[in-house]
């Protein structure tokens, strides 16, 4: 009897370890699960956060250019390329194209490079003195200086 109490034992643990095995099986399916989900969640989180970042950094821009579209309609619009275009346009130097805005050459440098945005007043002033061709131009330096 002792042998047959034995193989009932060993039956039962045989069969413990069958089931705690399958139930692993179906926990560590879920866990891989999970931890997918989770690691897509802070992909989707790094993204938003992101752009989150950027939208603040436009909104940032368009209050501190003046507001929106509406309040800013008189005020021409700026690119660094268009400067730099501008300049060449006239066959000025930096020197000469800043006092003509009435700002100092490094301004000039740092528009022309992106590395700055011109103030409202300075906006106004480089607005106005866009649309003048080359002769108008270094006539009005000359009246200045």
């Amino acid at each position: 009897m002792a042998g047959f109490a034995q193989a009932f034992k060993d039956e039962i643990r045989r069969l413990a370890r069958k089931e705690v095995r399958s139930d692993g099986a179906a926990l560590r399916s879920a866990s891989a699960r999970y931890r997918k989900e989770i690691a897509e969640l802070k992909r989707t989180l790094k993204l938003q956060e992101r752009r989150i970042r950027a939208l603040e950094k436009q909104a940032g821009r368009t209050i501190r250019s003046g507001g929106d579209a509406a309040d800013s309609a008189g005020t021409p619009r700026f690119s660094p390329d268009w400067v730099a275009r501008h300049r060449e346009k006239l066959e000025m130097s930096a020197a000469d194209y800043a006092e003509l805005v009435g700002v100092s050459m490094l301004t000039i440098y740092n528009w022309e490079k992106g590395r700055s945005r011109p103030r409202q007043a300075q906006l106004e002033a480089w607005g106005k003195i866009r649309a003048l061709g080359k002769r108008e131009a270094w006539k009005r330096l000359e009246e200045a200086g």
